[in-house]
């Protein structure tokens, strides 16, 4: 079987050279010729590998267990399939993460891979599939229709969790911070005009709750992406499996991932239908969405530092232009701003994927896959380095905020419930031509007194509902 640095295998093709020391074979070396796409490997995504492998270490355990596969053979499957799940041979997932087929690629690149690991363990070489082949035993009871869509779902699971620890190390960063920034007055602002008075650390509270409300909604579609297909094979009828096969596989499968998996009720609907990946991808946007707008508001207080709001100070973490001396940019918010629009994109395909479906199958699951894991992956990276690399190390600039409060022309607002929505109009108007301060000419005209316009003005007043003892009843 073998000569030189190669081995021969065969397929349906005919015969074909592998490198000698690949423990993949003859349909992977076919799919990395068939797609040359962008260069990157399936073994980019190492939540992918363990999810195949845990399937087709559960998929032994359970054909054993039915009387299909003898047990020195489904004891060296289940090491093969172990030691992937420990990180070992991912270098061997070659193929293409985009690739048509439906996913056959990756799972045969799968069935290779366990098939001459366990051969090894056997005492056997790579190829001699005589004792042990991917197909007749690897594969057993399976199909890449079953195969390829369970295992997107357990390692997007698996990403879901990663990125939701993120979130919340994210988000209590803007928890911390706003119980800093707790006493600091500022403008709030509708429309980039000045609105009315609130805290720094109100405004840094919004961030936070965005988040816990969007890790609850990452943990509700996590739900959806639990019922998984094993045992329907090629379309939903459960063709060349054992009749018990779906329920033993399943057990055996939660046994191994620790995730509450359920068999679809409809395997036909679970094998064609990629309604939770639609779902999960429209969850990942809205975080995606949600952290842009954030940073874009860190980057405009943060603006200046003389000619913009600075408001805040982010931390400078490097050097921001060849020329201009001294600049420094908001390098990590528009890092996160740049993942954000990669995830909307994301979406998009995803969309079109699930949308382009044709019958019994969703031929473009790949596309699907790489552009959930993506999403996920980025987002979770996104968050850690914005917690670490940014929210961690804002400082406020506090004299600043509390002089646009005195300053501006908004806190007149303020005064609507004590002083009646006319006057108020008519204090704005001439603040405003003439460039006085609201507290002034509000004295000037009788309107209140010194100690009334102090005690209103104070933080804790300006910054929630004015009591209902003073407000002003309609005439």
């Amino acid at each position: 079987m073998q000569a030189g640095h190669f081995r021969s295998e065969h397929d349906l093709l005919g015969d074909r050279k592998v490198p000698a020391d690949a423990y993949y074979g003859v349909h992977t070396l076919r799919a990395i010729e068939n797609f040359p796409i962008t260069g990157t490997p399936i073994s980019i995504y190492p939540e992918l590998i363990k999810a195949l492998a845990a399937i087709k270490q559960a998929a032994a355990l359970a054909n054993h267990e039915l009387g299909l596969l003898d047990k020195p053979r489904c004891d060296a499957i289940v090491a093969a399939c172990q030691e992937l799940m420990a990180g070992k041979l991912h270098e061997q997932f070659v193929v293409d993460v985009i690739q048509g087929g439906a996913g056959t690629s990756t799972n045969m690149n799968a069935n290779e891979v366990i098939a001459n690991r366990a051969l090894e363990l056997l005492g056997h070489q790579k190829g001699e599939y005589q004792h042990l082949h991917p197909n007749e035993h690897v594969n057993i009871g399976q199909s890449t229709n079953d195969v390829y869509p369970s295992a997107l779902k357990i390692a997007t699971w698996f990403g879901i969790a990663g990125l939701v620890d993120a979130m919340a190390v994210l988000r209590r960063a803007f928890e911390a911070k706003a119980d800093e920034f707790a006493d600091i007055i500022k403008m709030g602002r509708t429309q980039l005009q000045d609105a009315v008075p609130m805290t720094l650390g109100q405004e840094f509270s919004t961030y936070a709750v965005m988040l816990g409300e969007d890790e609850q909604r990452l943990r509700e579609a996590a739900l959806l992406i639990c019922e998984i297909n094993l045992g329907a094979t090629a379309i939903g009828t459960g063709i060349t499996a054992h009749p018990s096969y779906a329920p033993v596989v399943l057990r055996r499968l939660r046994d191994i991932t620790g995730i509450a998996l359920e068999t679809a009720p409809n395997l036909f609907e679970a094998t064609q239908d990629c309604g939770a990946f639609v779902q999960l991808s429209g969850v990942l946007k809205r975080v995606a969405v949600k952290l842009s707008k954030t940073c874009n508001d860190l980057r405009l207080l943060a603006s200046g530092p003389r000619a913009g709001l600075g408001e805040i100070n982010l931390p400078p973490m490097q050097a921001g232009s060849s020329i201009m001396p001294g600049k420094v940019n908001p390098v990590i918010p528009e890092v996160m701003n740049q993942i954000a629009f990669e995830v909307i994109g994301n979406d998009v395909t995803v969309s079109f994927a699930a949308e382009a479906g044709q019958l019994q199958l969703n031929a473009f699951e790949p596309i699907i896959a790489h552009s959930l894991f993506k999403s996920v992956s980025h987002l979770r990276n996104g968050c850690l380095t914005l917690a670490e690399r940014c929210v961690k190390g804002i400082t406020a600039n506090a004299d600043k905020l509390r002089a646009t409060v005195e300053n501006s022309i908004g806190v007149v607002t303020a005064l609507n419930p004590y002083i009646g929505y006319a006057n108020a109009t008519a204090v704005a108007q001439e603040a405003h031509a003439t460039g006085g301060s609201v507290y002034e000419i509000v004295l000037r005209k009788g309107l209140l007194s010194k100690e009334q316009l102090d005690r209103i003005l104070r933080p804790e007043t300006l910054t929630q509902p004015a009591p209902l003892d003073v407000l002003v009843k309609p005439q």
